[in-house]
């Protein structure tokens, strides 16, 4: 049997070892739409409407050319949950579809969560944040660290790191990252700023580019600079450093017998979760 992911060469391990050099087990088939369930650690939530129209156009026209892949539904028996194909499946629903091409596997937990990722990273499809969030359902769930997650990935362990970072921020905000209506490179520029929610607002508000709102929290840093004049370089550059790493707010306190307090702010329990998870997987 030819499997179609086995020539495909993708980032990091990509589809064609977690299939095609793997041992997993595969069949071709067609089966009908309504058989199939969706994965319940789909990596991504949001999908844009006017692209998804136009996938449904064109699978009017030209029908589904890349199958879907499934696995058969450990919940519901002649079920098939979806591992890696939703914005195909969902178009096809639309297109009025009644059967659509698909390749069988038996894979666990794990391995259905990683062919999920690798084809929607392999894709480009994840906004930011459904970007860290598989990282961090890696993380959380199957127990891999950031390396495991970058080499698996084939990103670096910076990118992993930066990436998880954005999950510090405000919910509010981590829900425009989600929507798009701040991009990317706005929100790495707010990671670990006290006000990020208030910034992130003013980004909306004056359609701040990404430079604009660069030289907004350079302006702000050197007003906190000015407040902190009085204190010792070496511990300003020391909650400065640890801020950057966790992504939140670190205030140093040193008395003169080096007797002190270390403050670390947290807004929600996303971000204590997220530190609590910052202190285990490093120590």
């Amino acid at each position: 049997m030819i499997n179609p992911f086995k020539n495909k060469k993708g980032l990091g391990r990509g589809l064609s070892s977690l299939i095609g050099d793997s041992n997993i087990k595969t069949s071709n088939d067609k089966i009908s739409v309504s058989s199939i369930i969706p994965n319940k650690n789909q990596p991504r939530k949001f999908f844009e409407k006017t692209a998804l129209d136009e996938l449904t156009n064109s699978i009017k026209e030209r029908g589904i050319i890349q199958p879907l892949i499934v696995r058969k539904s450990h919940d519901q028996n002649d079920k098939y949950e979806l591992i890696a194909g939703e914005r195909r499946w969902q178009a096809a629903q639309s297109a009025g579809l009644h059967e659509v091409p698909v390749v069988i596997i038996e894979a666990d937990n794990l391995k259905s969560l990683e062919l999920a990722i690798i084809e929607n990273v392999q894709r480009k499809d994840l906004n930011a944040i459904e970007e860290a969030e598989s990282y961090k359902n890696l993380i959380d769930k199957f127990g891999y660290d950031q390396e495991r997650v970058s080499q698996f990935i084939g990103k670096s362990r910076s990118h992993i790191s930066n990436s998880l970072r954005l999950l510090s921020l405000p919910e509010r905000l981590i829900d425009m990252i989600r929507l798009e209506k701040i991009s990317h490179g706005h929100a790495k520029i707010l990671v670990g700023m006290e006000n990020a929610l208030l910034i992130g607002e003013k980004i909306l508000k004056k359609k701040l580019s990404v430079r604009q709102t660069e030289n907004l929290v350079r302006l702000l840093k050197v007003g906190n600079k000015k407040n902190n004049r009085n204190k010792d370089p070496n511990i300003i550059a020391t909650e400065e450093s640890l801020s950057e790493k966790i992504g939140m707010k670190v205030s140093l306190n040193n008395k003169k017998n080096n007797s002190g307090n270390l403050t670390i702010e947290y807004k929600g329990f996303d971000q204590l979760d997220r530190l609590i998870s910052v202190i285990k997987n490093n120590y």
